[in-house]
């Protein structure tokens, strides 16, 4: 039986999302042995001109939740992109695993020809359904993802490899 468009998704986000979940704990253990303040890590940044630890964790959610959604035709709960702790990040996973899970696999059914539009106010592109999750929905979720690990071990947080792939 072929891969299908579900199995490409939906479980590879929630096997992130538990990763993810797993090492923003380390960040906080981090935090507290090393006295830093767990809001100084929240809002750090790889650099001036990109977002911080919680703006990645809210776009990688927003990926994954708007990802389902446009394949399934489900619509994804909003979500306010207030998270000023390490609680209420891994509230906002927790929350979009929750919408992930109560998505039917067979709602992606045809949904690798299904258009997808994207778009701002000023411009709009249409992608095949296939293509939208393989060349912009996972690579996009994935480099929110590696950037929210590398702002953490860029701080000192004692994470490697093994913590973003997590368990086999």
């Amino acid at each position: 039986m072929p891969l299908t468009m579900y199995e490409a998704s939906v479980p590879v986000f929630i096997r992130a999302f538990g990763n993810l979940s797993a090492i923003l704990d380390k960040g906080l253990a981090f935090a507290e042995e090393q006295g830093i303040d767990p809001a100084e890590l929240v809002q750090t940044r790889l650099i001036d001109d990109m977002h911080p630890l919680a703006a990645q964790i809210q776009r990688a959610s927003d990926t994954a939740k708007g990802c389902a959604s446009r394949l399934s035709g489900i619509a994804a709960p909003a979500m306010e992109d207030n998270e000023a702790t390490f609680a209420d990040l891994k509230a906002r996973i927790a929350r979009t695993v929750e919408f992930l899970n109560s998505v039917p696999a067979e709602a992606f059914e045809g949904s690798e020809t299904r258009p997808v539009v994207m778009g701002s106010r000023t411009t709009s592109h249409t992608f095949e359904g296939k293509t939208y999750l393989l060349q912009h929905a996972l690579p996009n979720f994935f480099f929110h993802v590696t950037t929210a690990y590398a702002i953490l071990r860029q701080k000192g947080v004692p994470i490697g490899k093994a913590d973003y792939l997590g368990p086999r």
